[in-house]
């Protein structure tokens, strides 16, 4: 019989704090049973192991930042909405180190709710982007500049790649208004007719 009070979703909040606290690959049945207080094959009544676990946890996990960037670009248009959103997404990242990982991997096709999630955090971007004027085949070229470079300074960042005593805030403002800068012209450049 399972405990009382314990359901997946409680399962799955147990694994999100596991993992927010220790990182991704801290997480075990084992020592989530044990925060429970329940038996590691009690967990299977709720989920159907770690990938499940794991995956469950990804997809709560890119629920959150679509959420905490959709607050943030909320009033804004162009690159204040671009910049917003970075200014979000690298707070979530710092806040859910653990955590953070999970959501830059893409979607599987044969989860419903990781597609849900997923979808929501490239609209939210996709959105941002097109106050630009970055649409068609640019818009998906302009979302994989913008993820590759903020993953690429949070992910420097977060493992404590930044060691010189400059002030790392002033580079990532920056590098997004850089990066808003060429993804602004090159808006231009797609709209200017040949000849």
């Amino acid at each position: 019989m399972p405990r009382a009070g314990l359901d997946r979703t409680v399962v799955v909040d147990a694994a999100v704090e596991a993992v927010d606290e220790l990182g991704a690959e801290a997480l075990t049945l084992a020592l989530l049973a044990a925060r429970l207080g329940v038996k590691a094959p009690s967990l299977y009544k709720h989920v159907g192991g770690l990938g499940d676990l794991r995956a469950a946890v990804a997809v709560e996990s890119k629920r959150e930042l679509a959420a905490a960037l959709e607050r943030a670009a909320v009033g804004h248009g162009g690159e204040d909405a671009v910049v917003a959103i970075a200014g979000a997404y690298r707070a979530w990242a710092k806040v859910h180190p653990g955590r953070y990982p999970m959501t830059i991997v893409a979607e599987r096709s044969d989860d419903p709710e990781d597609v849900e999630a997923s979808t929501r955090l490239y609209a939210v971007v996709a959105a941002a982007l097109r106050s630009l004027r970055l649409e068609g085949a640019g818009e998906v070229d302009a979302i994989r500049a913008l993820r590759a470079a903020l993953h690429g300074f949070v992910g420097l960042e977060t493992a404590g790649g930044f060691g010189l005593p400059d002030d790392v805030d002033r580079s990532y403002a920056l590098m997004v208004t850089d990066l808003v800068a060429a993804l602004e012209a090159r808006a231009q450049n797609d709209e200017t007719p040949a000849g």
